[in-house]
């Protein structure tokens, strides 16, 4: 549950010269989650657990203007017990509904993908840094700060149920010959939303290219398309979505002896998702299946001979305690392999059980 706040500066100056600034509305909310995490890795015989804590805070501010347009903004003071305040950019929300956001905004195509179900909890092995394989449909999103992300209205071009949004990032971050940013991006996002009798089906996707800051690459940033498919029926949401392209991973490792901070390139990046969910009274069941594939190489090589793979399932029960609070069990089973070879030591199985608080 949100609380609401009331911002208010007082401006006062060393020559007596006082004011006061208007005040603007915000909002706060955040989580707490606590609990216990358990792994079995296929590198060891022994199953190790440990507390699983995490924490967030974050505060939204908005204020309308005389003609109606709405300029908001947040920041967290915590996100997932980082530590460390972040500010987003600024989102202006006009009056026939559309909205563009400014600095550090996001990616059209993954803002208009359908949402497939995932399980909740913190389980889970890490893929490690030498397994180039996606684990995820956004993968390939990069932008630089230094950007805009437009979204249309409900019923885009007169269409019902359309929308559409685009977005652009301009980097100058100099050239590099082992890492990677990315220089100028651009990207485009479609949505549909229409009726099956009962079923509520949404289709959306779109197309993410970037200039990479490495003079070296043969491949740009990104050059990736993705899509996704979710259909919701009473208590039951399923859904479904695919990814691919190719691209420049930052911070990479293909084997040990390369450096962390190095660039990969990525060839034939693929990744696709399914997911279902169900609300039962106050229990809510989930599943969900992750299968990626790559082919990593070094800055400016020829492909490598075997591909880098990842696979996982993963599925939770919750049940609500009461308003704001959830108790959580959850399981997931990892396998990930760097030039087809099993990484044990990032392979396995993992379960949780805590609770989550949030407001």
């Amino acid at each position: 549950m949100k609380k609401e706040l009331l911002v208010a500066t007082a401006l006062a100056t060393t020559l007596g010269v006082a004011g006061a600034v208007d005040a603007a509305s915000a909002t706060f909310s955040g989580h707490l989650r606590n609990g216990v995490e358990g792994e079995d890795k296929d590198s060891t015989s022994d199953e190790t657990y440990a507390a699983a804590q995490q924490a967030s805070f974050a505060v939204s501010v908005s204020e309308t203007t005389d003609s109606g347009i709405k300029i908001s903004g947040s920041f967290d003071l915590s996100n997932e017990s980082d530590g460390s305040t972040d500010p987003s950019g600024l989102t202006l929300t006009f009056t026939d509904g559309s909205k563009l956001d400014l600095v550090e905004a996001g990616s059209a195509y993954g803002t208009h993908l359908a949402s497939v179900p995932g399980a909740t909890g913190e389980q889970g092995v890490s893929s490690g840094t030498a397994n180039s394989a996606p684990t995820g449909l956004t993968y390939a999103s990069a932008n630089d700060s230094v950007g805009f992300e437009w979204h249309s209205a409900a019923d885009f071009g007169g269409v019902e149920g359309l929308k559409a949004g685009i977005s652009a990032g301009f980097g100058d971050d100099g050239d590099a010959t082992t890492t990677s940013t990315a220089e100028n991006s651009y990207s485009v996002g479609l949505s549909y939303v229409t009726t099956a009798g009962d079923t509520t089906v949404t289709v959306g996707g779109g197309y993410m290219a970037a200039d990479d800051s490495n003079s070296s690459t043969q491949n740009d940033k990104a050059n990736s398309s993705a899509v996704a498919v979710s259909a919701v029926t009473g208590n039951l949401t399923i859904g479904a979505g695919f990814a691919g392209g190719d691209y420049v991973k930052s911070d990479a490792a293909n084997t040990a002896s390369t450096a962390g901070s190095a660039a990969m390139e990525i060839d034939d990046a693929s990744v696709t998702t399914f997911g279902a969910k169900y609300v039962s009274g106050d229990i809510t069941f989930a599943v969900n299946r992750v299968d990626g594939d790559s082919d990593d190489k070094t800055i400016n090589t020829t492909t490598d001979s075997a591909n880098d793979s990842y696979e996982s399932t993963n599925a939770s029960v919750s049940y609500t305690v009461a308003p704001g609070v959830s108790a959580i069990v959850g399981f997931k089973d990892s396998t990930s392999t760097d030039e087809g070879q099993n990484q044990t030591a990032n392979s396995g199985s993992a379960w949780y059980v805590g609770a989550l608080v949030s407001f």
